[in-house]
């Protein structure tokens, strides 16, 4: 055989080995890739959509007086006589108590003598000036100087009467302060003093009030609602909330909302009103209250299987061209299985629907159920 016929035939068998090469190479790959496709557990997903989620959220509250108020005597002073006591139901305007201030009285008589003194003496300095006036209408006999002294010393001593009439009505009304009145309808709930005791204002004589009175007949229901679900409320919201002495459910309406949050605890205050007429409600019980929160408008609503809480944040799995992306997002209410999530998603997003650390960000996402 000639040489160029032997190596042509080299050639022709060394292509056909490198041929089979290359197939058996492609075959192995494609048999690779299917066994991992296989092997790759098969994941359940759906297709996002935008829903209303309508939650309730139990929260503790406090029942307090809607209004209380701790009763001072306005000047130092000794208690006369008590008229009231723990637990007597009051009226606006009713007496409480009666002091006495002995020095006052002696106070109030020196200033009634200035007042009589002050008016002896205004009333010599207009008789001069009247006087001094009518004879100045003949001219020559008084001068003008003299009439302008006499005009200023009746107005002066005019100022000096009306000041000592108001140093009199002074003490006249602080002597009223020596009775102590209910500023408004309700309940004594603690009485400090007894009689013959010195009271005075706070600091400054009484460390401890008089009394304390408190309106029970309406209640205030105070809750402090946390940032995520303050945004919910307004003032249409009536809520239900029960106390543990009592088996009643009671109703109460959002009447009050503080618009801010507390630095310390990042809560909103409200505040609702509660009737209690019949006084089955005491203030200071603590309440359980049942909040609904109606959002306003349509969010994504998952089931809260497909959220994944892990080290690096929170996420949801969308599967893209066949491969799972985490994207990070922010957890809104949960309430029966489904959580309500935002985050940069869009209606029909395919969604994992079983999550888990297992499921790779960016691998193949292996078979798809729907």
């Amino acid at each position: 055989m000639k040489p160029s016929m032997i190596i042509r035939t080299l050639s022709i068998a060394a292509t056909a080995l490198l041929v089979l090469a290359a197939c058996k190479d492609k075959q192995e790959k494609e048999t690779k890739k299917t066994e991992a496709a296989i092997s790759q557990p098969a994941i359940t997903v759906f297709t996002l959509q935008k829903d209303s989620m309508n939650t309730t959220v139990r929260i503790p509250g406090e029942l307090i007086a809607f209004q209380q108020v701790d009763l001072y005597a306005k000047v130092n002073s000794f208690v006369k006589k008590l008229m009231v006591d723990v637990g007597s139901e009051v009226s606006a305007g009713q007496l409480l108590a009666t002091l006495e201030a002995p020095e006052m009285n002696s106070q109030l008589s020196a200033a009634a003598s200035r007042v009589k003194m002050q008016e002896a003496v205004y009333v010599a300095s207009k008789a001069t000036y009247n006087r001094l006036f009518e004879t100045s209408k003949t001219p020559g006999t008084i001068s003008p100087q003299d009439l302008e002294l006499a005009y200023a010393k009746q107005q002066s001593d005019k100022a000096l009467m009306d000041a000592a009439k108001a140093q009199y009505s002074e003490i006249a009304e602080t002597r009223n302060y020596l009775q102590l009145r209910a500023p408004f309808s309700g309940v004594i709930t603690a009485r400090n003093v007894s009689s013959g005791a010195y009271v005075g204002p706070s600091g400054r004589g009484s460390e401890m009030p008089v009394f304390t009175l408190q309106e029970q007949t309406k209640l205030r229901l105070v809750v402090s609602i946390p940032e995520a679900q303050a945004t919910y409320l307004n003032n249409k919201h009536e809520v239900k909330f029960t106390v543990r002495s009592l088996t009643d459910t009671f109703t109460a309406k959002i009447a009050r909302q503080s618009g801010a949050l507390d630095n310390r605890l990042r809560s909103e205050r409200i505040e609702m009103d509660v009737q209690n007429k019949n006084k089955k409600l005491l203030p200071g019980m603590v309440a359980e209250v049942i909040i609904p929160l109606n959002g306003n408008e349509s969010t994504f609503v998952v089931p809260s299987s497909a959220v994944l809480n892990s080290t690096l944040g929170v996420f949801v799995i969308k599967v893209v061209d066949k491969k799972t992306i985490w994207v990070p997002v922010t957890v809104g209410r949960v309430s029966n299985g489904r959580t309500e999530v935002f985050g940069p998603l869009s209606v029909n997003d395919t969604l994992v629907t079983t999550v888990t650390e297992e499921i790779r960000n960016g691998a193949e996402a292996g078979v798809i159920k729907l």
